[in-house]
C-alpha cells in the first residue's frame, strides 16, 4: 500500500458499556500501548466507577444493531463485507471510500446508539457503548477474506468450545 492509498476495508470492533474494562482478565488494549496482561486491581477500581449498569445486549438488540448496521452502510454506499452483533460487542467488516476507520466506526456507534434507545427505554440516557473501540485497516484479499471469517464464524466457535 502506497502512501494515500486507502485501505480494502476495515475491521472494527466496538463493547457494550462496561463489558471489557481496563486490567480486564481476558487481556485489554491500552490507547498507544498495544495489548496489556490482566491487572485484576485495576479492572476492579474501573468497574467501582461505572455510573451505569451493564446491559447486555439481548437477540432483539442485536438484530437491531445488525439491521441499523446494514441500514447505514447502504445509505452511504459502503460494501458491508460482515456484520456480528454479540451479547457484549460488535464486529464489522466494511469498505468506506474516503473515511477514517474512526469515522466509519463512530458514525455506526451513533446510529446503533439512536435505534437502541427508540427500542428500549433502559438505554435512555447514559452510554450504551464504551468510549472509542478498535478498527483495523485490512490492506489485502488474505486479510480482508481472514477477518469476514472471524466475524462470521469464529466467535461462534469459540462460544462452542468454551461450553464444553
Amino acid at each position: 500500500m502506497g502512501f494515500g492509498d486507502e485501505p480494502l476495508a476495515y475491521f472494527l470492533t466496538w463493547t457494550v458499556y462496561g463489558t471489557f474494562l481496563q486490567g480486564d482478565a481476558r487481556w485489554w488494549r491500552k490507547r498507544r500501548s498495544g495489548v496489556r496482561p490482566p491487572q485484576p486491581l485495576l479492572e476492579r477500581w474501573h468497574r467501582q466507577r461505572l455510573k451505569h449498569s451493564i446491559v447486555l445486549l439481548d437477540p432483539t438488540h442485536r438484530g437491531l444493531v445488525e439491521r441499523e448496521i446494514e441500514r447505514h452502510c447502504d445509505h452511504r454506499n459502503w460494501k458491508l463485507w460482515a456484520v456480528n452483533a454479540r451479547t457484549n460487542h460488535v464486529h464489522v467488516v466494511v469498505s468506506a471510500s474516503r473515511c477514517s476507520g474512526r469515522t466509519v466506526r463512530d458514525q455506526l456507534k451513533a446510529n446503533c446508539t439512536r435505534v437502541l434507545r427508540e427500542s428500549d427505554e433502559r438505554f435512555v440516557g447514559r452510554p450504551v457503548w464504551s468510549v472509542g473501540g478498535d478498527w483495523k485497516c485490512l490492506n489485502s484479499e488474505d486479510e480482508l477474506a481472514i477477518a469476514i471469517d472471524y466475524v462470521l464464524n469464529a466467535q461462534d466457535k469459540m462460544d462452542r468450545k468454551r461450553r464444553r
